[in-house]
């Protein structure tokens, strides 16, 4: 049985606001656009969604196109629906956003994409469509998730040293966080565990490398 409606079938899209921290920076993965509109213009990473796929289907789809990586963690963000928000047709777009370790990378670009670079969330370029409100909305999620979950755990390496997370903690939240309550509080979470190896920073003595246990659940214990 088939049906017609009288109403109008607005476009969806996919636009995904990927992070990582890379050079001690948090960074943010752009596409400098192949075509119209804004051809030459630097935006973030997403498609339409296929009719035979979900949204969650078609972000992943996009993010293994633009990086090469998958299995990483992913969340929906918020749906931008502007009327006038893309100038080819009414389009609905569900963002998502995407935490990436740096040891996890092969950046590669879409056939729609002359380009694909990280840049630093505060040198960022202007960007086409509302993609600047995108990822104002991605980095206040990101900042408020730090409250009371351990999402930033997604953003490790496979081993890292308990500085080097919270470095990462002060990046998103953009505060400094004392160092004794914070290693005290993240060990008692039970996530982590030593990897037998240490790392030097600097002049200080060796530090010890630690590895997440099950990244599957750090973005859900609080």
């Amino acid at each position: 049985m088939s049906f017609s409606y009288e109403y109008p079938h607005p476009a969806v899209t996919v636009d995904i606001a990927i992070f990582s921290v890379r050079n001690d920076t948090l960074k943010v993965l752009l596409i400098k656009r192949a075509l119209e509109p804004f051809q030459g213009e630097w935006a973030l990473p997403g498609g339409f969604v296929a009719m035979d796929e979900s949204l969650e289907e078609a972000a992943r789809r996009e993010l293994e196109e633009e990086t090469g990586v998958s299995g990483v963690y992913l969340e929906q963000l918020y749906t931008f629906g502007q009327p006038d928000r893309d100038p080819r047709e009414r389009v609905i777009t569900v963002a998502h956003y995407a935490l990436i370790p740096s040891d996890r990378l092969e950046l590669r670009a879409a056939t729609d994409a002359e380009g694909v670079s990280w840049f630093g969330i505060d040198e960022l370029p202007e960007l086409a469509f509302d993609h600047a409100a995108i990822l104002r909305v991605a980095l206040q999620r990101l900042a408020a998730k730090l409250e009371y979950s351990t999402i930033a755990f997604q953003l490790m390496p496979e081993a890292f040293t308990l500085s080097e997370l919270q470095h990462v903690y002060e990046l998103i939240g953009r505060s400094p966080i004392d160092k004794r309550n914070f290693r005290k509080r993240v060990l008692a979470l039970g996530l982590i565990e030593e990897t037998g190896d240490e790392k030097r920073e600097g002049a200080h003595r060796p530090a010890k490398l630690y590895r997440v246990i099950d990244r599957d659940r750090v973005d859900v214990i609080k």
